[in-house]
């Protein structure tokens, strides 16, 4: 299993499937062939479905430099190898080549090239590749879960998630500080200090916990959709659920940014579970693979901070995931704003929630994570293509038809 650095991906918004991945695609392709006059990108799939919300041509464009870049949003094909596809063709003295570079944009900033193998060079890190797996050695070795990420990276790995966190808490500062129309023709308005600053007609603890949580979690969103720096935890769509609940739990309980790295590093390795072994792709698997991976991951990080057992981890994991089971990816217009926003704001309150039941009945739980990381994988696969980021079925669906009347 690779490291957790491919998990925390720091880029820009508004998605690491449909804009960093297409833009390092565009880049190795550019740096392979200096001597093209131009290029041609032909986009299938979620990627020409929903490209023009999600930015992708602007992205590529970017990536292929002061060269022209031919942009074709192929919506017809649908026999891909993965729903992000994308060819890649060389125009050299007014000829396109015959063959192109095949892409597919996997989630989370990834990509696969056809013919090549991008991982040869990266080892595996870790020798466990499920959460079963790894809390038998784990509870053999005697130690935690993120004890268990330092043996296997290294020290090291401290300094990357130390950059991590910072980066985090400056895209929930920046988040709070500004206001105004996010971009994208929606009129969606920035929410996020608003919730910050207005205090409820009844402003209990759990409802004070509440609105500053989402506050949290719509301001590292919007920060993404306005194409502001975020960290993929695991995708820039999810990209709030995880450093909303940390910074509220460590503001609150005065935990050490020790203790927080900690937390990222066992959010880390339920990311990269999940990568392994399914998908954080909503183009493949739907927003449960989003969403539900990152309230798993944070869910995991809160039982890591509360020092609680592994097998209490897990099941706080596994309440967050199961509960997000079947979630579609049908973002409005193809941009990551409704529902996405709301979404990381609920999927923070439920990963509280999770830890919180977990802390009482991790004893009598009969569903493991790595069953529920499967039934996602395979869940996904059975949705329809229109509510896997395609915007044609669901909320984005519905929405064009009250659009037009």
């Amino acid at each position: 299993m690779k490291s957790i650095k491919d998990v925390y991906k720091i880029g820009k918004g508004p998605s690491s499937s449909h804009t960093m991945g297409p833009a390092r695609a565009m880049e190795i392709f550019v740096s392979e062939n200096l001597d093209a006059d131009s290029y041609r990108v032909v986009l299938f799939g979620s990627l020409a479905d929903t490209g023009k919300g999600h930015g992708t041509d602007n992205a590529i464009s970017i990536a292929a430099g002061d060269k022209p870049c031919e942009i074709i949003f192929n919506t017809v094909d649908r026999d891909l190898p993965h729903e992000n596809t994308m060819d890649i063709y060389a125009v050299r003295n007014g000829v396109v080549d015959e063959k192109p570079m095949r892409v597919m944009s996997i989630g989370g900033g990834d990509i696969e090239i056809e013919g090549r193998d991008l991982g040869a060079s990266a080892p595996d890190v870790y020798p466990e590749s499920t959460f079963t797996e790894i809390s038998e050695y784990c509870k053999k070795q005697g130690i935690r879960l993120s004890e268990y990420v330092v043996q296997k990276e290294g020290k090291d790995i401290y300094t990357f998630l130390y950059n991590v966190w910072d980066v985090m808490q400056q895209a929930i500062h920046e988040g709070l500080t500004t206001s105004g129309i996010l971009p994208g023709g929606l009129g969606v308005e920035r929410k996020a200090q608003y919730l910050y600053n207005q205090r409820h007609i009844d402003e209990r603890e759990v409802t004070r916990e509440n609105r500053i949580v989402c506050s949290y979690a719509y301001a590292v969103s919007e920060q993404n959709a306005d194409n502001g720096t975020i960290v993929t935890a695991p995708t820039c769509g999810a990209c709030a659920v995880l450093p909303s609940v940390l910074l509220y739990m460590q503001r609150k309980h005065g935990f050490s940014d020790k203790n927080i790295l900690d937390a990222l590093a066992v959010a880390g390795l339920i990311g990269t579970i999940v990568k392994t072994n399914a998908s954080v792709s909503g183009a493949e698997c739907g927003c449960q693979a989003e969403i539900g991976t990152a309230c798993s991951m944070a869910a995991a990080a809160l039982g890591e901070l509360f020092e609680m057992g592994i097998d209490q981890i897990e099941y706080a994991a596994e309440i967050a995931f199961e509960h997000h089971l079947g979630l579609t990816c049908d973002p409005i217009c193809g941009l990551v704003q409704i529902p996405c926003i709301e979404r990381n704001a609920v999927a923070a309150m439920r990963a509280i929630n999770a830890v919180n039941l977990a802390n009482f009945l991790s004893g009598s739980r009969k569903i493991s994570l790595d069953m529920v990381i499967e039934t996602m994988y395979q869940t996904g696969k059975d949705l329809s293509h229109l509510y896997r980021e395609t915007s044609a079925g669901g909320l984005a669906k519905l929405y064009k038809k009250k659009d037009e009347e």
